[in-house]
């Protein structure tokens, strides 16, 4: 069976109380973490590799391999005694297998196969897309169903329909850019250095949203997104107007984002019945959009579920969560899975 065929298949017996470990090695995050029943999380560890890549201006494939490779193991172990799960305690191992880049996937992928083999316990093969799925849900576990969970990282950007973990449907998502590589396209354009999301953040907070007028794409058009032409518009306005100020483009700039966003949300809410609305991705760390998400819901009477900023970032809980559930719906994952790096959900 090759690895874009793990669904559908007999779920296993699952107990509510198994633990699975979770791990995440899909850029440049290295992560473990011990959940119990998909949904209590024992431990959640992640390593960063941010000062790393700082000095590139971006991901370096070959050093995120690298750093993958040294760090996993005590990562894993820290995870492991912080939960207080002893090794013949976990009850299966969960991995993200793509989307991302290939070669940390392939560090990730085969730690955890190794470990199940030694544990004599199932492997789990989670799209990591999926995962960011969970990353609300485990902050706030009494979310009614369904949802409309809103994707937006730095590789996608997706309105996703959830009925039930496992269960969900791709209503929309970016034709060109995702939100978070527009984020880190304007920063480098702008000096503000990397990564670009946290870095425009802080800068919008001292400028004015309404200096610098910037396009809303496709607002009023169904459920796609773009992002591009909103990044060649900042640069278009800022070499005709050098006069203008760092601070007042990125709070412009982010306005644009942020609305946009808003707007498709509670659109995709709508048109399937939702009763919230979730959030997921690193920019769901940004907090324009995590306030005026929060109150455009609660004008609509939508409950808006945020995961904590270590939620929104990579991390493991929410592998080692998307873990238990497919393995009680669809069952362990073949051990010649590889890494896809272009899964898509």
């Amino acid at each position: 069976m090759s690895a874009t065929e793990l669904a559908p298949a007999e779920g296993a017996t699952v107990p509510s109380d198994m633990a699975v470990l979770g791990i995440e090695t899909s850029c440049d995050e290295t992560a473990a973490a011990v959940v119990v029943g998909g949904s209590r999380v024992l431990s959640s560890v992640v390593s960063s590799q941010v000062d790393v890549h700082a000095r590139y201006g971006g991901v370096v494939p070959e050093i995120a391999s690298r750093a993958h490779v040294d760090l996993l193991t005590p990562v894993v172990a820290e995870a492991l005694v912080e939960s207080g799960v002893a090794d013949r305690e976990v009850g299966a191992v969960a991995a993200t297998y793509g989307p991302g880049l290939v070669g940390a996937l392939l560090v990730g992928v085969a730690t955890a196969k190794a470990l199940a083999l030694v544990w004599d316990v199932p492997f789990v093969a989670v799209n990591h897309l999926e995962a960011h799925l969970h990353a609300a849900l485990l902050d706030d576990p009494d979310v009614e169903l369904p949802v409309v969970v809103l994707l937006v990282s730095g590789g996608h950007t997706l309105l996703v329909a959830m009925d039930a973990p496992g269960s969900y449907e791709v209503l929309g998502g970016t034709l060109d850019d995702a939100a978070g590589e527009a984020f880190d396209k304007v920063a480098r354009f702008l000096g503000l250095g990397y990564p670009g999301g946290p870095a425009i953040d802080v800068a919008a907070r001292r400028g004015d949203p309404t200096a610098v007028p910037l396009p809303r794409a496709m607002l009023d058009d169904g459920l796609e997104l773009s992002f591009s032409g909103l990044k060649t518009a900042v640069i278009n306005h800022c070499r005709r107007h050098p006069e203008v100020t760092t601070d007042d483009v990125a709070a412009s700039f982010q306005a644009a984002v942020v609305d946009v966003l808003e707007a498709k949300a509670l659109r995709a809410a709508a048109q399937v019945g939702a009763r919230g609305i979730c959030l997921g991705g690193g920019v769901a760390a940004n907090s324009q959009l995590r306030s005026q998400i929060t109150a455009a819901g609660g004008r609509a009477g939508l409950r808006v579920s945020l995961p904590s900023p270590a939620m929104c970032t990579d991390n493991a809980a929410m592998v080692a969560a998307a873990g238990w559930h497919r393995l009680r719906t669809v069952g362990p994952s073949p051990l010649d899975t590889g890494a896809v790096p272009g899964l898509g959900l």
